[in-house]
């Protein structure tokens, strides 16, 4: 084969492979297809929150467990028989209601002996008395001794200091007829009792007769970390009432709102924590003695601040930061400094102005510059 016939077919197979892609192309343009472009990544749906000036309060919380200001085992002061029981195990009781009864005919048979012997001593008080009267006439006309009459002066005081005993044993009898009948000393619920009627009670009964234990007000005994101790007393010392309130044991549903009452004198070194005591009205009871709270207290109140919704805050190896939706569609990862929080929002001291735009849900699909789109209904913050 020459030279020149191999440069002809050379030739001829370049043209044939021309009018091939030639081919094709007009092909595909007819058919509508395009040239593969360049993947762009589809926005993200996410919901937005707005930054808005108010009020932040500063919370601190603990965990509590609900005791009554007084729990009293009622016991009988006197030895006897007890008659009765008044009362319906887990009544309500008020403040001197009738519970209990003991026999009194001891003691009233004590107060009629007593009376008997106050009666006799009175008697012999009185003629005692007369003949003093006498002597004294007669001694002052010499007719009897200074020894007689100093004698009967004697025996007078004798039969005084006899009528101010019977006095005192009346005293303690009716004292005693007046321990025979048992009340309330406090309002409050009477627990499960301790001695059925019919039996011998008597003072040195460790369990007594039943205890009583005051429901309403009630408090609350909780514990906050040593390092919230100085803005507590900071404000106590300000003449500040720091309210609190007390939720379930899970901290879901609130039970009632009081008021700190006390703190006590000494942080416990072995938890690092002290022991603080709140006051709460209970009339409906749902505070029970030794259940176990949430307790938040609030200890101050940010004025006009920046807030953002808690939702919106994200911590990564730089610290805090908010993904910020920006005006061209997209987000910017904004790195924040942040103050006071509470179960909603977050105070914003630096990175962040009042009317921002940030995500507050859909960020694990997000990255810094990437695109957004915000959805119809975006959860606003609370004020």
């Amino acid at each position: 084969m020459s030279p020149a016939f191999r440069s002809k077919l050379k030739l001829f197979g370049v043209l044939a492979l021309l009018i091939g892609g030639g081919a094709g192309a007009w092909l595909w343009m007819r058919a509508g297809a395009t040239p593969p472009a360049q993947h762009e990544a589809r926005p993200v749906t996410v919901s937005l929150g707005t930054l808005k000036k108010g009020d932040l309060p500063v919370v601190e919380e603990g965990l509590g467990t609900v005791t009554p200001l007084a729990d009293i085992t009622l016991r009988t002061q006197i030895n006897g028989q007890l008659q009765s029981l008044n009362f319906q195990e887990g009544q309500l009781v008020h403040q001197g209601d009738f519970l209990a009864q003991i026999d009194p005919r001891p003691y009233e048979a004590s107060l009629a002996q007593a009376q008997g012997a106050l009666q006799k001593d009175q008697a012999l008080l009185q003629e005692a008395r007369k003949d003093l009267d006498r002597y004294t006439k007669l001694a002052a006309k010499d007719s009897v001794s200074k020894q007689q009459l100093d004698a009967q002066d004697s025996l007078v005081r004798q039969y005084q200091g006899s009528v101010a005993t019977d006095q005192g044993q009346i005293d303690a009898a009716k004292l005693n007829i007046t321990y025979c009948h048992i009340v309330a000393p406090i309002s409050g619920r009477v627990g499960l009792r301790q001695v059925d009627a019919g039996n011998y009670a008597q003072v040195s009964d460790p369990n007594g007769l039943v205890v009583i234990t005051q429901m309403d007000p009630i408090s609350v005994i909780f514990t906050l970390p040593e390092d919230s101790l100085p803005s507590v007393l900071k404000r106590l010392a300000a003449g500040a009432e720091l309210p609190v309130a007390v939720f379930d044991r899970a901290g879901a549903i609130k039970l009632s709102d009081g008021k700190l009452t006390a703190i006590d004198n000494q942080i416990n070194t072995s938890t690092g924590t002290v022991r603080l005591r709140a006051q709460f009205d209970n009339p409906e009871g749902l505070l029970f003695p030794n259940q176990f709270v949430t307790v938040r207290i609030t200890v101050d109140t940010l004025r006009d601040v920046v807030l953002a919704p808690q939702a919106a805050l994200l911590r990564g190896a730089g610290g805090a930061f908010v993904y910020l939706a920006q005006e061209d569609g997209t987000v910017a990862m904004r790195p924040v400094k942040i103050g006071g929080t509470d179960q909603a929002q977050v105070q914003i001291l630096d990175g962040l102005q009042a009317g921002d735009k940030v995500v507050i849900d859909g960020t694990d699909k997000l990255r810094d510059g990437g695109a957004y789109k915000a959805a119809e209904t975006a959860a606003p913050i609370r004020k």
